[in-house]
Order: structure tokens, then sequence, then C-alpha cells
């Protein structure tokens, strides 16, 4: 009889909706981008911090047939982007302009399904996932996003503009928390850098 309602009550919980959630608020891990207009390709490592609202990117790339390769961080609380020169020691200082978006989905979004990306024949073959849809902020587009069930991880996100066409963002090799905080900080040497833009 346990064993009757135990299934019962785990049957229950697998048979849930899906919900809106939110990422961890310290990841670690890289993405790949292009887009339709623009004609641009990235590869970046990431590292996202939440409640401290800063993301660095450290990314190489193709816009236009032309390579390019930045390390940006990209700190919001302070409306401030450095961008890092680690082969000679200096920065560019610049505004930063937008409100920091949590990697999260949001409340308002929709259910489009839920799948196992892979394969569910055998233990650790498959990833099960969910995909959401719903409005950019300010209704500026459209977004589609996978996350992981289990922890919100992201897997791959579609935006929608007028201006760029279609995004598409995947991502990978995540880890949960950060190894050395010292990389969301300023090097020592961006202290004396100047303000361009401002």
């Amino acid at each position: 009889m346990k064993l009757l309602i135990l299934s019962c009550l785990l049957a229950g919980c697998l048979a849930q909706k899906p919900r809106p959630c939110s990422s961890p608020p310290l990841l670690t891990g890289a993405l790949a981008m292009s887009t339709q207009k623009e004609n641009m390709w990235v590869y970046a490592k990431y590292l996202y911090d939440e409640m401290g609202q800063r993301i660095r990117l450290m990314e190489r790339g193709t816009y236009e047939n032309k390579t390019f390769s930045y390390d940006l961080l990209l700190l919001y609380r302070e409306a401030t982007v450095y961008e890092i020169h680690r082969h000679n020691r200096t920065c560019n200082k610049m505004p930063l302009k937008g409100v920091f978006q949590p990697m999260a989905i949001p409340k308002d979004a929709s259910l489009l399904g839920q799948v196992i990306l892979g394969s569910s024949s055998g233990p650790g073959e498959g990833l099960l996932v969910n995909t959401w849809t719903g409005d950019l902020p300010e209704k500026a587009g459209k977004f589609m996003s996978t996350v992981t069930e289990f922890g919100c991880i992201p897997v791959s996100t579609l935006f929608h503009t007028d201006r760029f066409g279609w995004m598409v963002l995947s991502y990978f090799d995540n880890v949960i928390g950060i190894l050395d905080p010292q990389d969301l900080i300023p090097p020592p040497y961006c202290q004396h850098c100047g303000d361009e833009g401002r």
C-alpha cells in the first residue's frame, strides 16, 4: 500500500506543468550567436552575475567577412562597459546603455512544449527541456527560449526584431558558479583608462 501511495505521489510530481523559472544567479559557460541580417557570427565565453548585475564576454567572431575579438566587462549598476585589452594592458571605458536583463523565463511567457533532447532510450542519453515564447521587454520583438526542466539552465534562445531579424544563441559548457570572481572586476590597469562617448 505504501509503495502504491509513493508511486502516485511521484507520478503527480512528474506530471506537473512546467512553470517560468530563473537561471542560477551565478553561471559560467560559452555561447555561439549568429544573426540573420547583420552577417555576424560570434563565439564567446561568458560569466554571469545576476546579484551584482555584471556580465563578462570574451568573444571572437566575424562581421561582414571581417574577424574581430573583444573582451567586455558590462557593469550595469555603474552603467559602464570596459573593453579590456590584455595583450597591452589597456582599457576603453564607455557608457553602458540599457537595463540588466536576468537570465529567466518571464512570468507572462507561454509554454510552447516540453521535449527530450537526444534520446529517452537509456539513462543519460537525453535532456528534458522546456521551450517558452513571449515578447521582448518593451515589445521590442519576440523570443523563444529553451531551458532545462531541472535547474533552468539556458540551452538556446531565438530573438526576432525588426532591426536585426532573427538572432540565435546556443549555450553550452554551462557551469553553476564563477571560478574566479576577480574576472568580474576591472583589472588594475583599467583604473586610469579614459571615458569614451560620455
